[in-house]
């Protein structure tokens, strides 16, 4: 019997076979979570906003339970990257004088720049992305990342 993540993996990797593609992909994807982490990191939150006292951290804390589902390994894997992610917001937040506007301004042009390379990757591979059938394709693109770097140092995923 296969595993889930084992089928979400090659379904996610049926429209990711072209080269140009995947390499958009990893920069995009990257792009995209930072960004989208920076937009939520934005709203405002209850009491002053910290490392760990925002948005964008109650949310990877949602992702990397969803990738427990999915695999230890994603689990642990991602769980570094999600809350370095969460990090470099925060400095960036710190960065930009404590702007939550201007973090969320500079989050929108990483997102919307990030999302056109998607696009054009899928319109050069020729096929629609996979969150259009389902949404949860969403979070399985970094794990579609993830694995092949599982898979570099024989890491079971």
């Amino acid at each position: 019997m296969q595993r889930k993540v084992d089928i979400l993996l090659a379904e996610y990797g049926e429209s990711h076979q072209n080269k140009l593609n995947k390499a958009v992909h990893w920069i995009c994807v990257p792009l995209i979570m930072f960004s989208l982490l920076g937009l939520l990191y934005s709203i405002p939150f209850f009491g002053h906003r910290t490392y760990i006292s925002n948005w964008a951290f109650v949310f990877v804390i949602f992702v990397i339970l969803y990738y427990l589902r999915l695999s230890r390994s994603m689990f642990l894997g991602f769980t570094p990257v999600g809350l370095l992610l969460v990090y470099l917001n925060h400095e960036l937040y710190l960065y930009l004088n404590e702007s939550a506007l201007a973090l969320a301004k500079v989050s929108l042009l990483i997102f919307a720049v990030a999302w056109v390379g998607q696009f054009i990757g899928h319109h050069i591979e020729g096929k629609k992305p996979s969150f259009l059938k389902d949404v949860q394709f969403l979070l399985v693109g970094p794990a579609w990342l993830m694995h092949f770097v599982f898979e570099r140092f024989n890491i079971k995923y």
